[in-house]
């Protein structure tokens, strides 16, 4: 029985997207992380009568035909990139984009990630680095005679030297936009990295056309919208049992055909 079958690829098919709505929920508290929203294709269909086959000799054609689909798969996961709110940390190192734009990260293994988590610090050189000890592109050194240091929406970075009445600019934050930022792939630790799908980084600093600006002693929140994940996750539990229920009624018929005598 063919219910069977397809009342079960529905039932994968909201597991997955109650997975991708506890995702979301469970990081409506990590900055700078943007929600994922599931979506799903029909899979093929059985074709009992093609439609515009001929019905007769004399060239007649069937208007219409006969399929039956065969249930749902997963096509994509993809990733919302709105804008989060932003959050004031009173923290001078922590920087948010407000626009377009992602941060540069040297990883350990040589590697550029991006991420929109700006919760930097300094190391004990005191270069500007993440959470996670990793420097942030092109590797910026505080020096250790500022008193004061002050990150301009431009991204320059002005250091206030004790007994010096200008500051000194000690360097230039720097933002990478995509042409497919949906492309980018998680790796987890709020970092992404580049595919073939998103296509290379195009490098430039804040305020030019099409990238977003910086704004020192904040932090952008995660978009997520608690109140529409939780809708949506009454609306994937609620057809999850309608497909569940399907699958007790198909089994319920092959019962009743068992019984037959």
């Amino acid at each position: 029985m063919r219910a069977l079958y397809t009342a079960g690829t529905g039932m994968m098919a909201q597991q997955t997207n109650v997975e991708v709505i506890s995702n979301n929920i469970a990081n409506m508290s990590t900055t700078g992380y943007k929600r994922r929203r599931a979506e799903f294709q029909d899979l093929i269909y059985q074709n009992l009568r093609r439609s515009g086959s001929q019905s007769a000799d004399t060239g007649t054609a069937l208007p219409s035909g006969a399929q039956v689909g065969l249930g749902v798969r997963t096509a994509a996961v993809y990733r919302i990139h709105e804008q989060g709110s932003l959050t004031q940390t009173q923290n001078s190192f922590d920087i948010a984009i407000r626009g377009s734009g992602f941060f540069q990260v040297l990883l350990p293994s040589g590697e550029i990630a991006y991420t929109r988590d700006g919760t930097f610090g300094l190391s004990v050189d005191g270069t500007i680095v993440t959470a996670e000890g990793f420097t942030v592109q092109p590797g910026i050194n505080i020096p250790p005679a500022a008193v004061d240091v002050t990150i301009n929406v431009n991204g320059e970075v002005l250091a206030k030297l004790d007994g010096a009445v200008d500051p000194q600019n000690v360097g230039q934050i720097q933002l990478a936009v995509f042409a497919n930022e949906g492309g980018l792939e998680a790796i987890g630790d709020n970092l992404m990295m580049a595919t073939p799908s998103s296509g290379a980084a195009q490098i430039a600093a804040p305020g030019q056309p099409g990238y977003g600006s910086v704004m020192q002693g904040f932090v952008e929140a995660s978009n997520v919208n608690v109140v529409q994940e939780i809708t949506n996750l009454i609306t994937a539990q609620r057809a999850y049992e309608m497909n569940s229920k399907v699958i007790t009624t198909s089994d319920e018929m092959l019962s009743t055909l068992t019984r037959l005598r």
